[in-house]
């Protein structure tokens, strides 16, 4: 390896007052290609990704591929997974006349680390890392070379000031803290727990966790006071983050893309990267068909049809708004995402069927008639489900189309905006997708409960009507026979009570002469009736006489005969 010397001192930088913006070490990511990137956006320190010293030590074609750098790759950090003093110690004599520094790595929570010493269990073991330090600063002379370590934070925060104040005993540089527990993951970062290590030592503090936008750095910074500030995931994103870009700009990409292919990135990484760089700013379809390429050259050709060649992108103004024109087309609000597009169309539907549902000339009856076809009544079994699961995955839908009014509506999202050209019109157009997608999620939530309610009402109201044409018919009924019963009423009152002349009389006395006729012969049929329910009992009462006669005679001779036989039988004695 040759040797590149550095234009300047790590620990100068942190003199300057400013707040110093540092790329993480990232396994597989934070190579030279990608290092060489983030520096041309603001990024002041770089790390290397973690290296496991006794691996390094243990060959040269090992050290070859987990270590590379350039002259141009300064400031530079080189961090070790190391468990025992020695081997660190090795390790930062090996590559410190190519880097600024070495850091230990206490913090990494990976089960596999940790099973093997390194990482976060050495939190738990401050006199090791106190060793380990003071292993460096023995073994390495170049007084500027810098000694850090990067920690976690215990649930015991006592615990991890013990741990800060005997690193900076033994002469660390500074303290990268990881704002959260070696069991936490994706949990609130502890800015509470940053700022008490940082009052408690005197070295500089570096803050890391949920760094993802420039606005972060100076957020972090007011609540902690630290020094500087380190992103890995965020630069992941946007690799521009720092240079105050909300998303990755188009020109970061194909610098991204120029790199790689300078230094021979394999194409497994670099499409990693671009993978990380675009899911922002593209849809979930174009996400799928880029995210399926399997070569570099299929890359480049997406971006040039996509986006445009990269020669189209220039740094004076005229091209930078071409590049930002391009860029924003291709992220046009009417570039809907599938799940959008979904969600119109189910909106334009509710429309559809509302209309039809409040069609005049087809009565609930009717509409109750369709209801009650059979396909509805498979339909019926399932709607309830239907109805709250539509109606929970709308309103998530709505609650994310909010989130992202108030994001790109904000303050701090209007001044990020004037940090780059054309930024602001980038931002008026995600504003204006945001609020497209609100008022297509609102409208699909109060359009699905009008429909609901629209139907209930249509079904109670043919109810309504089919009981309401019945009591009809028997009002009717009813009426029917209290007119007529009247209208024999009055007759008979007229004929008697009101009727004039002998015409009147007669009609009258016809009327009385039916009656009369009626009831005699309903007297007649019921004497006949009584008359013969008299004969009927007086046979029977004949019968019984002969009966009872012939029951007495037939007493008389049994009496008889027994007198007879009482006769004999003194006789024989």
């Amino acid at each position: 390896m040759k040797t590149y010397s550095t234009n300047k001192n790590v620990m100068e930088m942190f003199e300057t007052g400013n707040v110093l913006k540092i790329c993480a070490p990232m396994v597989r990511y934070s190579k030279l290609a990608f290092r060489s990137l983030v520096r041309k956006y603001g990024c002041d320190i770089c790390f290397t990704p973690m290296i496991v010293a006794a691996d390094f030590m243990r060959s040269d074609k090992a050290r070859d591929s987990e270590f590379t750098t350039s002259k141009d790759d300064r400031p530079l950090i080189v961090q070790f997974a190391a468990h025992d003093a020695q081997t660190l110690g090795d390790a930062a004599s090996v590559v410190a006349p190519f880097s600024d520094g070495v850091d230990l790595n206490c913090g990494c929570p990976q089960r596999w680390a940790m099973s093997s010493g390194y990482g976060a269990c050495l939190i738990n073991k401050p006199e090791l890392v106190k060793e380990m330090v003071l292993k460096v600063r023995n073994q390495v002379d170049n007084p500027n070379y810098t000694v850090s370590i990067k920690i976690r934070i215990h649930s015991d925060i006592r615990k991890t000031v013990d741990l800060c104040q005997k690193a900076e005993s033994a002469g660390v540089s500074w303290i990268t803290v990881h704002g959260r527990t070696a069991q936490e993951r994706h949990q609130p970062v502890h800015y509470d727990a940053i700022k008490i290590i940082k009052d408690s030592v005197n070295v500089p503090v570096i803050a890391n966790g949920d760094i993802k936008y420039l606005r972060d750095v100076e957020a972090t910074h007011q609540l902690t006071g630290v020094d500087g500030v380190m992103s890995a995931r965020g630069l992941l994103a946007n690799p521009a983050m720092f240079a105050g870009y909300e998303d990755t700009p188009l020109q970061c990409i194909w610098d991204w893309v120029d790199l790689s292919i300078e230094h021979g990135t394999p194409f497994t990484c670099f499409h990693h990267h671009l993978i990380y760089m675009l899911e922002r700013v593209t849809s979930q379809p174009e996400r799928k068909v880029f995210n399926s390429l399997y070569s570099t050259s299929a890359v480049v050709d997406y971006l040039q049809k996509t986006y445009g060649t990269e020669q189209d992108y220039t740094t004076d103004e005229k091209d930078v708004a071409l590049n930002a024109a391009n860029w924003t087309k291709s992220q046009s609000p009417t570039n809907m995402s599938l799940q959008w597009t979904a969600v119109a169309l189910f909106l334009y539907a509710e429309m559809g069927v509302l209309f039809i549902l409040c069609i005049p000339f087809v009565s609930p009856r009717r509409w109750r008639t369709v209801f009650h076809m059979r396909i509805w009544g498979y339909v019926s079994r399932f709607w309830n489900k239907v109805f709250l699961t539509m109606i929970i995955i709308l309103i998530v839908l709505f609650l994310d189309a909010v989130r992202e009014v108030r994001k790109y509506s904000s303050k701090d999202a209007g001044a990020n905006a004037k940090l780059q050209p054309n930024m602001h019109d980038h931002l008026h157009m995600k504003l204006f997708r945001a609020q497209r997608n609100l008022y297509i999620s609102g409208f699909a939530v109060f359009l699905w409960l009008v429909m609901k309610r629209v139907i209930t009402l249509i079904s109670q109201l043919a109810s309504v009507s089919d009981t309401t044409a019945a009591l009809q018919t028997q009002a009717d009924g009813a009426n029917q026979a209290a007119k007529k019963y009247m209208q024999d009423n009055e007759r008979l009152k007229q004929t008697l009570m009101e009727g004039k002349g002998d015409q009147a009389t007669a009609e009258g006395m016809e009327l009385l002469r039916e009656e009369m006729k009626k009831l005699k012969e309903e007297l007649k049929a019921s004497e006949e009736t009584l008359t013969k329910s008299h004969s009927e009992a007086d046979v029977m009462k004949k019968q019984m006489d002969g009966l009872a006669r012939e029951y007495d005679r037939l007493l008389k001779e049994h009496q008889e005969l027994q007198n007879r036989e009482n006769v004999g039988d003194k006789k024989s004695d």
